[in-house]
């Protein structure tokens, strides 16, 4: 929900809708962290990356519209929910003294890759997690920024302590020899497959790699998960790259996440080239959104499905339309209107 919040309202102007939503997820989310009776009920809101994503559309509304405007409206709500973090209090989302994020994916998939079969994940992503630790590190930055700005220098410091902390460990963790970064690691348990989740360190407005790591993470990227119609959820070149969602169920539970292009990770790729290419990735941005326009009337009209076929000649499959892919490619062409003034 929260992905797709920005796209669906801010990137078409629709500010007070975002507000409305914003009104009952506000609710749902304080019912959460004080442990009281949900009202409102916010599908898998216990999943540990919840709370960040709804972080990360606050720091959108607050672009959209003013810092100012965000904390008078949400100041509240970030720094609670930042501290329920910081307090470990969170059930399934573990603060480690070298400032990371661990999460429990053993039994239970906990993130957006979220397919299982016989109730076990098919991608058990379990301990420190790239895209959570990346989202931590973003909203710690963004909401010490935010509350310094208030005036409220304490808690800033505070935050941007923690920033650091959690800025060289994620580096420390994450990145390897060949200059992209770890999926997830657990122990000694490290996934060196190449997924996209990477590329989130690089769109965030806030990240712990500098510029060359960031354009190490976004050439490879490019190099071996990047096709017309979204972000490969893994590369070709990694064990168990299955690109066809086709067949009985099972099997195509077993493809969800193993190869399989989805187009909203294409929002924050574009995104990230933008951020390292500034006016001269323009073109490139919008020459990979002509891949999507003979979409716009092959399964819904004016909407795009669920995900694609890994290898040519990428076909829809799953969902007719689906909220989080709509969302971001409309969160880029409002991007690019910024770029093309």
């Amino acid at each position: 929900m929260f992905v797709s919040l920005p796209g669906l309202t801010l990137a078409v102007d629709e500010v007070d809708e975002f507000e409305d939503v914003m009104k009952t997820a506000e609710k749902a989310i304080r019912n959460y962290i004080n442990d009281e009776p949900i009202g409102c009920k916010i599908y898998e809101m216990e999943d540990p990356d919840v709370l960040l994503w709804a972080v990360w559309a606050l720091q959108q509304y607050a672009k959209e519209t003013s810092r100012d405007q965000c904390r008078a409206k949400y100041g509240s709500l970030l720094e609670e929910i930042i501290e329920f973090i910081r307090q470990r209090k969170h059930n399934n989302l573990f603060l480690h003294e070298h400032g990371l994020l661990y999460a429990n994916g053993t039994d239970k998939a906990i993130t957006w890759m979220n397919s299982t079969v016989n109730g076990r994940p098919v991608v058990p992503r379990t301990g420190y997690i790239v895209e959570i630790n990346a989202l931590w590190y973003n909203a710690l930055r963004f909401v010490a920024d935010l509350v310094r700005e208030g005036g409220n220098t304490v808690l800033a410091d505070l935050l941007d302590g923690q920033a650091e902390v959690t800025g060289k460990s994620f580096v420390e963790v994450f990145r390897n020899e060949y200059g992209y970064l770890l999926d997830y690691v657990d122990g000694n348990m490290m996934d060196w497959s190449v997924r996209p989740n990477m590329i989130f360190t690089v769109a965030f407005d806030y990240s712990p790699l500098d510029r060359a790591q960031k354009k190490q993470v976004l050439d490879i990227v490019t190099r071996e998960l990047l096709t017309p119609k979204g972000l490969r959820t893994l590369s070709p070149k990694s064990g168990g790259y299955n690109p066809n969602y086709v067949g009985p169920q099972i099997q195509r539970d077993y493809a969800y996440h193993q190869g399989t292009a989805w187009p909203w990770l294409m929002g924050f790729y574009m995104e990230a080239y933008l951020r390292i290419y500034k006016m001269s990735g323009i073109s490139f941005v919008e020459r990979q959104l002509i891949g999507f326009e003979d979409e716009m009337t092959s399964h819904c009209i004016s909407s795009l499905p669920e995900l694609f076929d890994g290898n040519p000649p990428f076909k829809g499959r799953g969902a007719v339309s689906f909220a989080m892919n709509v969302a971001e490619i409309l969160r880029i062409l409002k991007l690019l209107s910024k770029y093309n003034l």
